[in-house]
């Protein structure tokens, strides 16, 4: 076999490894021809005319642009050190090709330049507290000028921010103020209840005291009222025992006025200094008128059995 065979073998194996191409799935090639775009192909087995043909191969997965951390200052004249990530994902390989240079240097510098935008109009508690609003900002914004470069910001986090040194002592003394008066008013107004509480707790007290005193009063009341009734009606029933039984031996005045006058005798023997005789003055005079006859007339006095 002669050079020159050799030679066309060679340079045959070698036009053929340069024609085939692998195109990965998360990639598109672009194909340019003599140095035009002739056509984008997709992930799989590629081939192209070696010298004349060039396939440019393009990421489509999500990517992560790192932003060094800078100073911006806030609207208060503060100025923090932030620190961002930008998320991007190609969706235009033609654009993202062959509108702009160095996608990832442009993205990072737009990046810079609209937090400093973004947090320069906002004060610092605001910027704080509200990180949220600047990756909506900064997504918003970027996402309108990377569309045109074939890309698509995802999303933008804020790492972190950090204040100068004396600001953040004064914001830990703020801060622990701060706690400080909660734990106070945490304090006054569990003493406060505390004090409600027993108040309360007193004054149900009085009340049910009271009302036991109350109740009890009137229970002694009512016991007393029934004892008096009940004894009255003792009373009442034994004097109609004794009416009927003095009326059933069919007494004669002269027994009725002795019995009236030992009465008198041991209502007299009594510690009282007043006695309050019967109105009935009448019949009075007439029983002892009638005693005194009895004893005037010796066959009407009575016989006492010895």
């Amino acid at each position: 076999m002669s050079v020159f065979a050799v030679v066309l073998i060679f340079a045959g194996v070698v036009v053929v490894i340069n024609s085939v191409k692998i195109i990965r799935q998360h990639e598109k090639g672009l194909v340019e021809t003599l140095g035009k775009y002739t056509g984008t192909r997709s992930a799989g087995f590629n081939i192209i005319i070696p010298v004349f043909q060039r396939l440019l191969k393009v990421d489509m997965r999500e990517r992560v642009i790192d932003v060094p951390p800078q100073s911006v200052i806030t609207k208060d004249n503060v100025s923090v050190v932030v620190d961002a990530i930008i998320y991007f994902q190609v969706t235009d390989p033609f654009r993202v090709v062959y509108n702009i240079e160095n996608f990832a240097m442009a993205a990072l510098k737009l990046a810079q330049t609209n937090l400093r935008n973004v947090i320069g109009d906002m004060e610092l508690d605001s910027t704080l507290t509200s990180r949220e609003v600047i990756n909506t900002k900064l997504q918003v914004v970027m996402d309108e000028t990377t569309d045109k470069w074939g890309v698509k910001v995802t999303r933008v986090e804020i790492q972190k921010i950090d204040p100068p040194r004396d600001i953040i002592e004064n914001m830990t003394k703020q801060m622990k103020a701060e706690r400080e008066k909660r734990a106070n008013i945490a304090e006054a107004e569990g003493l406060k209840q505390a004090a409600i509480l027993k108040a309360e707790g007193a004054r149900q007290a009085v009340i049910l005291e009271a009302q036991a005193e109350k109740e009890k009063q009137v229970l002694e009341a009512v016991g007393e009222a029934e004892a008096i009734r009940q004894v009255a009606d003792a009373e009442k029933y034994r004097i109609e025992v004794v009416y009927n039984a003095i009326h059933a031996g069919n007494p004669t005045n002269d027994l009725i006025a002795v019995k009236y006058l030992e009465t008198l005798n041991e209502v007299a023997k009594g510690q009282a200094t007043k006695i309050f005789l019967p109105l009935e003055t009448a019949g009075i005079t007439a029983a002892i008128g009638g005693v005194a006859e009895l004893f005037k007339d010796p066959q009407k006095r009575p016989q006492i059995s010895k």
